[in-house]
């Protein structure tokens, strides 16, 4: 996806990429301005918008120190196309912890594909982080 392409779906107006059906400035927008988002699932959600827009700062912030890498790098090739949430535990107003299991799509050279992860988020300071990838249980 080209930078162009990416600042139309940036744009405050349009659809919020997580899928929830919001304008981005009412749904991802301010997370990414650096709001602390309300649950772990809308930290992923906010994350996956982060990916689709290049928003490397956001990643970084949200990442964990414990297992946040120095630099993101984008495959200028990779647009994502798509995001399903699968199962939450946890990740609430009144927890710690949570996971959130999730589908996200995606076209890369005219193949389509996918990926499938189950996230894992702490919340401390009372700002939501994701952790790392649980894996398969």
């Amino acid at each position: 996806m080209s930078r162009a392409d990416r600042r139309a779906v940036a744009h405050p107006d349009s659809p919020c990429p997580c899928g929830r059906g919001l304008p981005l400035a009412e749904c991802c927008g301010p997370l990414l301005a650096g709001r602390s988002a309300p649950t772990a699932e809308r930290l992923m959600r906010s994350r996956y918008t982060a990916f689709v827009v290049g928003d490397a700062e956001h990643l970084l912030r949200s990442w964990h120190p414990s297992t946040r890498p120095r630099s993101i790098e984008f495959d200028p090739d990779q647009r994502w196309t798509g995001l399903e949430v699968l199962r939450t535990t946890g990740g609430g107003f009144l927890h710690t912890t949570g996971t959130v299991e999730f589908r996200a799509h995606w076209t890369a050279g005219g193949v389509a594909g996918s990926m499938r992860e189950h996230s894992r988020f702490l919340r401390e300071n009372g700002h939501w982080l994701y952790l790392d990838d649980r894996g398969d249980d």
